[in-house]
Order: structure tokens, then C-alpha cells, then sequence
């Protein structure tokens, strides 16, 4: 067409775009509704789902309406051409984002629920978003009439390059899928390292996986490193975990007393201490005829590996005490004396003085 746009027309073309103006402001009333009833459920994807709607709805109905006033209007094809090109680029950027945010806030939610914690892998959510926004950024290149095939030969060709280079980063890359894939780690779990290093894992990326200390240090591992090495972990196949305690008691004692006696505070400390398990059932084992006493250990149950240091601390005050009230004691360890020519001789470690200092003289002596 090449006619002059009329009044009618004009009236027509902002009909369409204040009709896409008020849906679009509709859409964003009915989806802010959904979004406070999608907190209310347990469920977190919804949340993401109604918000990445949101996004899309709103534009896309703007869009709507750009393009039907367009079609009103008298453009020559050359024009009407850009126009509905532009739109279509318009839509693919603004669905791609969204489709990114919802894709990644999915894979970020189910991450979150098999670990059980707060903590996110975003080693996934990363790789996942990169992949959604390049074929969003294909499909706009393949809508401007851009072919893409040697775009993916070149890419092909320069990804070789780029993974010879980047050797080290790739290798951390893939060792830190390979321990989400294997679930031998995950964010939440409390892990300890043959290097010494231990914590509970916070997040596990593209590159290297952070552990939090109890004294809520930081320590970054690469994912190479993590691989490699020996690793306790803490937390699977099960939480929940069992924690040894020594003791020992005199010869003198009633060891059915004894153990009567440690039963019961066992039994009272998984009951009333958080964190504690109170289904466990006491267990206490002799093993040790000592120099001053017989040895033995009691086994505790804990909920997670940092409750066992308030549940030995708790524990071990209530049987100090329950022992004092039973009369049961608890012997100090003894040292043998030896008297010669009246003198007091201690056996003691001879320190590197003693060893290199010269022998005394007989006058000395």
C-alpha cells in the first residue's frame, strides 16, 4: 500500500495498541493475584513459573497490539516486513529470558529439595541458563535471516581451541557434574577431607565447590581436587550418626552398677538434648583393663555431626555428676615412685638438653 494513512486508520492502529496496552495491564493484575497464591503452596516452582509470566504476558500483549495497529495501517511491505521482524525479535529476547529465569529457577528448586537444604548447586542452574539463552540468541539470528550453520562450524572449530586451553577449567567443569551426578556430594552435606579440611558444603559451581567451617570460615576446593581425594562424608547414607565417648571407672566399682547407671543418663540426654536422637538405644561396652581402671566406651546417637559436640558436652557433665551422687568413682591416673638413698626419682622424657648436655663430673655429683 502506498495510500496516505487516513484519520480511521490512525484511530484504528491506536485502537489496537490501547487495547494491548490494557490487556497487558490486565494480565499483570490476574498474574500478581496467581503470584501471592502460588507462596502460599509448598511447591516453589509455581513461583517461578507465575513470575517468568509476568515477564512474558505483558510485552507479548504490547506486542499484540504494536502488530495489529500495523496491519492497519497503509506501510508498503518493505516496511511491514520490519515492522513484524522487530516484533518477532522483541518476542523471542523477552521469551528467552523468561525461559531462562524459569528453567533455572526449576532445576534450582529441585536441587534444592533432593539436598534438603538451603544451599543451591548452581553449577546446573549456570549451564542450563547459558543453554537457553544460546538457542534463544539462534533463533533470533535464524529470524533475521542470518544462517547459522557456519556460525556452529566456526564454533566448533574455535570450541577445540578454547578446550585446549582451558584445560584445567574444563577438567572442573566436568568433575564437579560428575560428583552432583554420582550425588557422592551435595550442597548440605558435612564432608572432611584426607588434606584435613572439613565442613559443610555450601554451594558447588562451575569451577570449584565452598565449604563452610563451624567456625563459619570459607574454604574453596577446586572440583578437581574434591574428585581426587580421600573423603569422609558425614552425612550419607544416613544424617543421623553415632559418637563414641571414653570413660573408666575404678577397679573397686559394680560394673552392672556401672552400667545401670550410664544407661540411664544415656537415655535421659537423648530425650531432653536438641539434636539428639531419642530413639537410640544405650549402649555401653567395656574393653579395657587399664593400669587404674577398666575402660570402656558409651555410644551416643546425634541428629547431625555438629550436635555431637553440645550432646558430649551436656553428657558428660550429667555423668560427672551422676557418678559423684552414686559414689562411683572415676580413678586419676597414677605415676610410680621410686625412692633411692632417700632422694625422690620421678621417671620423666628426657627433653634435647638433657641429651646433649655433658655428663656431670664426679665432683659435681
Amino acid at each position: 500500500m502506498n495510500r496516505t494513512p487516513t484519520l480511521d486508520d490512525l484511530v484504528l492502529a491506536g485502537i489496537a495498541l490501547a487495547a494491548g496496552l490494557v490487556l497487558a495491564f490486565l494480565s499483570r493484575t490476574v498474574l500478581r493475584w496467581l503470584a501471592k497464591h502460588a507462596k502460599r503452596t509448598r511447591w516453589s516452582g509455581d513461583d517461578v513459573v507465575v513470575d517468568a509470566l509476568r515477564s512474558v504476558v505483558p510485552w507479548a500483549a504490547i506486542a499484540g497490539g504494536i502488530a495489529v495497529g500495523a496491519a492497519v495501517l497503509p506501510l508498503t511491505r518493505t516496511v511491514q516486513h520490519h515492522v513484524n521482524q522487530s516484533l518477532q525479535v522483541w518476542l523471542i529476547f523477552v521469551v528467552t529470558l523468561s525461559a531462562a529465569r524459569v528453567i533455572a529457577g526449576l532445576v534450582q528448586s529441585v536441587t534444592q529439595s533432593r539436598s534438603g537444604v538451603a544451599g543451591s548447586a548452581t553449577i546446573f542452574v549456570n549451564i542450563t541458563r547459558v543453554l537457553v539463552l544460546a538457542i534463544g540468541f539462534l533463533v533470533v539470528l535464524q529470524t533475521l535471516g542470518i544462517s547459522i550453520a557456519p556460525l556452529l562450524t566456526a564454533l566448533g572449530v574455535g570450541g577445540l581451541a578454547v578446550a585446549l586451553a582451558l584445560q584445567d577449567t574444563l577438567a572442573n567443569l566436568f568433575a564437579g557434574i560428575h560428583i552432583l551426578a554420582s550425588k557422592t556430594v551435595q550442597p548440605g552435606d558435612y564432608i572432611r577431607l584426607s588434606s584435613g579440611e572439613e565442613g559443610y558444603v555450601v554451594d558447588i559451581n562451575w569451577r570449584q565447590t565452598t565449604v563452610r567451617q563451624l567456625s563459619n570460615n570459607l574454604v574453596v576446593i577446586p572440583n578437581g581436587q574434591l574428585a581426587k581425594t580421600n573423603m569422609t562424608n558425614f552425612t550419607r547414607p544416613e544424617q543421623e550418626l553415632t559418637v563414641l565417648v571414653q570413660a573408666g571407672v575404678s577397679y573397686d566399682s559394680d560394673l552392672e552398677h556401672v552400667e545401670r547407671v550410664t544407661a540411664e543418663v544415656v537415655n535421659e540426654v537423648m530425650t531432653e538434648i536438641t539434636g539428639a536422637v531419642p530413639e537410640h538405644e544405650a549402649a555401653i561396652r567395656f574393653h579395657t583393663f587399664g593400669d587404674s581402671r577398666i575402660g570402656f566406651t558409651i555410644i551416643l546417637g546425634v541428629g547431625e555431626f555438629s550436635d555431637q559436640f553440645r550432646i558430649k558436652h551436656e553428657f558428660i557433665k550429667r555423668l560427672h555428676r551422676r557418678y559423684r551422687e552414686e559414689g562411683i568413682r572415676i580413678p586419676a591416673p597414677t605415676r610410680t615412685v621410686a625412692l633411692q638413698q632417700g632422694s625422690v626419682l620421678i621417671p620423666q622424657q628426657r627433653t634435647a638438653e638433657d641429651v646433649t648436655a655433658p655428663a656431670p663430673s664426679p665432683s659435681e655429683q
